[in-house]
C-alpha cells in the first residue's frame, strides 16, 4: 500500500492506538466498493455525502468537520483506495467515523487480500507508475497518523486527520488532487510534496540497475514462439505501459516499403505503415489517441537505426492532464530489415530518461525479432498450406451407388501432413481410392505424396488392377530413394568426404491402402490391398463387423515385392471404414485406441448411421480417448453403399 513506513498493530482491540478509540455510533459510514477504476469516485462520493448528512444532522462534536478538513479526508480516501486497487486489485471495504474524544477523522480501507504483504519501500521494486508513491506521500503529509491493522482474514490502512493538521499543512490555493478532485488551502508545502524530487531520477536508475535484466527476460519469455506479429505488438504496449510509459503505439509495416523519408517529412510512397496496436494506461484515452496518431504515422529514417528519434506529441488526444509530454519512436530492426515502429509516450515529461530510453531500445530488438520471426512462421504456414492444397484432390469423387465421408485433421498446421486420401475415377465405370500415411512429415512427406498420389491416378486410368499399381508405385519408391541416395554420395564425395546437410537419405516407406469400386446391379463390387496400413473394416447392414483384406509389407522397403489384393461385394447398408495409424494409435497411457478390437466396437456402435454420422462418430470418439489433442495425423474415409 505504497511506500509509508506503517505502524503495525495484531487487533485494535489489544494495542493503545488511535485507531481503536471510542467512535460515536451514528458518526459512522461503511461501504465495500468493487475493484475497478470507478471505486476511488465512489469512495469520494460515499465521503462527501456522509460528512454533508452528519452536518446537516447537527451530530454532537461535529464541529470540528470544517470544509478545510473534509477536502483533506477526500483526498486521503481518494488515494488510499487508489493504491489499494491498484496494488491489491481485489474489492475493497471503505469505513470513515469521528472520534469523539478528539473530533479527529478516522478513514480506513481494507483490501480483502490479506495474504499480500503490504508495499512499504524495501520490498522488491514495482513496476508500477512512480506517481502513486507521490499520492501515497501526500496521505502521510496531511494524516497526523496512519498505519496498517492486521486482523483476521483482513489487513487495513487507516489515516487520522485532524483540524490542526490540515490547518498546518498550508495556508493558500487549491490542490486538484486525484482526477480532478480539489482539496483548498495546501499551498506550497503541498505543491512541494507532489512535485518530483531531484532523487527520484536516482530512485528510477536504482530500480532500472536492479530491475531491468529480470524485465527484458520476463519480455523474451513472453515474446518467445508468438506466431503472430499483430499478437507480439499487443504484447510490446502490455509490457511497457505503464511500467516504463504512459502510452504506446505499434506500427508495422511491409518489409518491402520504400525508404528514403525522414521523421516530419511528406509522404515516403508506398502503402506505409499499419497501426497494429495503441495502448494507454487509461482505456478510455486509446481510441482518441489512435485517431490522432493514425493521421501522421511515423515516417522511417534512411539508412534504418534502431536508437530513439523525437516523435510529435498527440496532445490534443490526451486531454488537459496530457496536454504536454514527450514521445520517442524506435524503429524496429532485425536482420537489417526494418519491419516497424514503436513510439512511447510520458506526459509532463521534458525528456526521458537515458535509462528508459536504453531500456525500451533493448526490449525494442526484442520486439524486432519476435515479430520477424512470426513472419518468417506465416511465411512458411502460407507456404505448406499451398503445398498441401496441392498434395491433396480439390473434391472428391461422387459414385453412383454409394455415399461417401471424409475426415482428414492434420496434427502439424505449420507444415505438410504424413497422411493423404484420394478418391477418383478411373475409366471404365471404375473409381478408385487411397488413404496413405507417410513415414515422418513436412517437405520428405511431401515428396513422397508428390510421387505417390499422381502415380496412382496414372497407373489406374491406365487400366492397371489394385495389386499391378502397388507393385509399381513400390519399384518407383526405391528406385527414387536409390537416385537420392547415389546424388547424396556423389555430393559427399565433391565435399571431400565431409556431410553438406548433416543427414543422410531418408528412407521412403508409405503405408497404404489402395482399392478400386465398381458399381453394379444390386451393390457396388470393391478390390482392394492394404500395404504395411491399418486394415480396412466392413459394417454389414446387420451390425457385423469384419476385417477385408490381409496385411503386406509397406511400400519402398521391399524390392520385388509382389502384392496380392482381394474383392468383395458392398450390399445397400453396407459400409467400408479406411483410416490411418493416426486413428488406431491414439493414446491414452499405455493403451491404444484400436486395443482390443477398439476400432471394430467403435464401428459396430454405428450401425444404422449414414456416413457422415459415422465418419463424425469415430471421429469424436477417437478425440474422446484421450486427454489431450491428438499427437498425429487423423484421416478416415468411409464408403457406404445406397
Amino acid at each position: 500500500m505504497g511506500a509509508i513506513p506503517a505502524q503495525r498493530e495484531t487487533d485494535p482491540g489489544t494495542c493503545d492506538a488511535p485507531v481503536r478509540r471510542s467512535v460515536l455510533p451514528y458518526a459512522r459510514a461503511h461501504a465495500t466498493l468493487a475493484g475497478s477504476p470507478l471505486a476511488p469516485s465512489a469512495a469520494r462520493a460515499l465521503l462527501r455525502a456522509a460528512l454533508s448528512e452528519w452536518a446537516e444532522l447537527g451530530l454532537p462534536d461535529t464541529a470540528p468537520l470544517t470544509d478545510r478538513l473534509a477536502d483533506d479526508a477526500v483526498v486521503v480516501v481518494s488515494e488510499l483506495v487508489t493504491n489499494a486497487v491498484v496494488h491489491a486489485g481485489t474489492d475493497v471495504d471503505l469505513e470513515c467515523r469521528l472520534e469523539t474524544e478528539t473530533g479527529a477523522l478516522v478513514v480506513e480501507v481494507a483490501d480483502q487480500h490479506p495474504s499480500r504483504a503490504p508495499r512499504d519501500g524495501t520490498g522488491e521494486p514495482s513496476y508500477e507508475t512512480p506517481e502513486y508513491g507521490r499520492g501515497l506521500r501526500l496521505v502521510a503529509t496531511l494524516a497526523e497518523s496512519w498505519g496498517i491493522t492486521y486482523r483476521k482474514g483482513t489487513k487495513t490502512v487507516w489515516a487520522r486527520l485532524t483540524e490542526e493538521d490540515s490547518a498546518a499543512v498550508g495556508q493558500s490555493g487549491p490542490y486538484a488532487g486525484q482526477d480532478g478532485v480539489y482539496a483548498g488551502a495546501h499551498g506550497l508545502e503541498i505543491a512541494a510534496v507532489l512535485a518530483p524530487e531531484p532523487r527520484r531520477t536516482e530512485r528510477d536508475r536504482d530500480w532500472l540497475n536492479r530491475g531491468a535484466l529480470s524485465f527484458l527476460a520476463e519480455a523474451s519469455d513472453l515474446l518467445a514462439g508468438q506466431l503472430d506479429e499483430d499478437l507480439v505488438a499487443a504484447l510490446a504496449g502490455q509490457l511497457i505501459v505503464p511500467r516504463l510509459a504512459d502510452w504506446c503505439a505499434v506500427w508495422l509495416e511491409d518489409e518491402h516499403m520504400g525508404r528514403g523519408g525522414v521523421w516530419g517529412s511528406e509522404g515516403t510512397g508506398g502503402a506505409g505503415p499499419r497501426l497494429a496496436r495503441v495502448w494507454h494506461g487509461h482505456e478510455s484515452r486509446i481510441e482518441e489517441l489512435r485517431r490522432a496518431l493514425e493521421k501522421d504515422p511515423p515516417r522511417p529514417v534512411d539508412p534504418p537505426r534502431s536508437g530513439p528519434v523525437p516523435f510529435p506529441w498527440p496532445g490534443d488526444a490526451l486531454g488537459e492532464r496530457g496536454a504536454r509530454g514527450t514521445a520517442l519512436a524506435y524503429r524496429l530492426i532485425a536482420g537489417g530489415r526494418p519491419l516497424g515502429t514503436l513510439v512511447i509516450g510520458r506526459s509532463g515529461l521534458l525528456r526521458f530518461p537515458d535509462e528508459i530510453t536504453g531500456l525500451v531500445e533493448d526490449l525494442g530488438r526484442r520486439v524486432a525479432l519476435a515479430i520477424g520471426a512470426a513472419r518468417q512462421y506465416a511465411r512458411q504456414a502460407t507456404i505448406s498450406a499451398i503445398l498441401q492444397r496441392g498434395l491433396l484432390p480439390g473434391a472428391v469423387a461422387e459414385i453412383p451407388g454409394m455415399r461417401s465421408a471424409l475426415v482428414y485433421e492434420p496434427c502439424d498446421k505449420g507444415g505438410p501432413s504424413g497422411d493423404f486420401y484420394d478418391l477418383f475415377p478411373a475409366g471404365d465405370g471404375r473409381w478408385c481410392f487411397a488413404v496413405g500415411d507417410v513415414q515422418g512429415k513436412g517437405p520428405e512427406a511431401a515428396v513422397v505424396i508428390g510421387l505417390a498420389r499422381p502415380w496412382l491416378r496414372l497407373l489406374a486410368r491406365e487400366g492397371y488392377r489394385v495389386a499391378d499399381v502397388l507393385d509399381r508405385l513400390n519399384q518407383l519408391l526405391l528406385d527414387d530413394a536409390t537416385e537420392a541416395a547415389d546424388a547424396a554420395a556423389r555430393a559427399l564425395i565433391a565435399a571431400g568426404g565431409r556431410s553438406l546437410t548433416g543427414d543422410g537419405p531418408q528412407t521412403r516407406f508409405l503405408s497404404l491402402l489402395y482399392g478400386e469400386l465398381a458399381p453394379f446391379d444390386g451393390g457396388v463390387r470393391c478390390t482392394l490391398a492394404s500395404a504395411g496400413h491399418p486394415l480396412p473394416l466392413l459394417l454389414g447392414a446387420g451390425g457385423e463387423v469384419r476385417t477385408v483384406a490381409r496385411p503386406q509389407t509397406l511400400l519402398g522397403v521391399v524390392e520385388d515385392e509382389t502384392y496380392t489384393s482381394e474383392t468383395f461385394e458392398l450390399r445397400p447398408g453396407d459400409t467400408l471404414l479406411a483410416v490411418t495409424d493416426g486413428v488406431t494409435e491414439r493414446r491414452c497411457g499405455p493403451r491404444q485406441f484400436d486395443d482390443g478390437d477398439g476400432l471394430a466396437t467403435a464401428l459396430a456402435d454405428c450401425a444404422g448411421l449414414t456416413a457422415p454420422l459415422i465418419a463424425e462418430r469415430v471421429r469424436r470418439m477417437v478425440h474422446e480417448f484421450g486427454v489431450g489433442p491428438p499427437e498425429d495425423d487423423l484421416a478416415l474415409l468411409v464408403l457406404q453403399a445406397e
